[in-house]
């Protein structure tokens, strides 16, 4: 479970509601999880004793859409003013650094990651894997003044909607549902924004950010979409770049993801067996074939968990 400390002295009644947890497993008890089937979720820890990434990790990638290609693929150009512009330009952190968690622990499985984003966890076990994908939506719209249209639904289906949490009104109880009161003076600043998404992070999760993505068909997977199965437990790594090959049109993809305890956001290598690889790794393909599910080193996914924000 999220931490359930109740920063604005919410009744148990609320936690008990909406405070849910994202993912699944912690970090300590990633390898006990592994021996488990795919049919649970994760995938077996044999895979992730295959050979690494074979791309050579320089310190000149630092950004996103530095990450290396493989042969004959090629990145479309987007939008400066888009969320897709937005997550190739994220700033990555020095390559070979270990994930820490919330705390400054190492998490205990460090095989999983190519690279971290530059992106901070906060101090508390909140930030897991469908908050960082809220995080990084949220930042984008913050960083492009586009603050109106950052909102979240708590697991209750209430709207949190960051304009109000800007103009000093906090959430509080009155039977099942979520009323906002002023009780706090108007603050607009980047602190208080990091709070409203703490408050985000406690109350909402990969079960209420399903509900409110539409779903996508997997051949026409964007740069912002994201794989979710919404549940207690759930998972969602968010799809951070996406590539095209200059013959096929075939399409490949970069995957994030924040874990459970809350820990940096990293983007996934591929360990999926085939003779190509080597060549793709971390880049994931679109499956050939309507069946084909997708392995993440951490979680499986179906194509039709893909989805998107309006």
């Amino acid at each position: 479970m999220k931490n359930t400390v109740n920063i604005f002295s919410l009744s148990l009644f609320f936690l008990f509601v909406f405070g849910v947890s994202s993912c699944n497993f912690d970090s300590g008890s990633i390898k006990k999880a592994h021996s488990t089937v795919i049919d649970n979720k994760l995938i077996n820890e044999s895979q992730t004793n295959q050979k690494s990434n074979s791309v050579l990790i320089t310190k000149e990638i630092n950004q996103i859409y530095q990450i290396p290609l493989p042969p004959n693929y090629i990145r479309k150009e987007v939008s400066s003013t888009s969320f897709a512009y937005y997550l190739r330009h994220i700033s990555l952190k020095k390559p070979n650094l270990p994930v820490k968690l919330y705390n400054g622990q190492l998490k205990n499985e460090q095989r999983v990651h190519y690279r971290i984003l530059d992106i901070s966890v906060g101090k508390r076990d909140l930030q897991q894997c469908a908050d960082a994908v809220m995080r990084l939506r949220a930042e984008y719209l913050f960083k492009t003044n586009q603050k109106d249209k950052i909102a979240f639904n708590y697991t209750s289906g209430d709207a949190a909607i960051y304009q109000k949490w800007a103009k000093g009104y906090r959430p509080s109880i009155k039977g099942s549902k979520v009323n906002w009161s002023l009780r706090a003076k108007a603050n607009a600043s980047y602190s208080s924004f990091l709070k409203y998404m703490e408050n985000v992070f406690m109350y909402a999760g990969s079960a209420s950010l399903s509900k409110e993505l539409k779903p996508k068909k997997i051949q026409d997977i964007e740069i912002g979409d994201v794989f979710i199965q919404g549940g207690f437990p759930g998972h969602a790594v968010l799809v951070v770049d996406v590539a095209m090959n200059r013959q096929t049109n075939k399409k490949i993809f970069l995957v994030a993801q924040s874990y459970m305890p809350a820990q940096d956001i990293h983007i996934l290598k591929n360990f999926n067996t085939g003779s190509n690889n080597d060549k793709l790794n971390p880049w994931y393909e679109v499956p050939p074939n309507n069946t084909d599910k997708i392995l993440t080193p951490q979680w499986t996914f179906e194509q039709s968990d893909l989805k998107s924000f309006n």
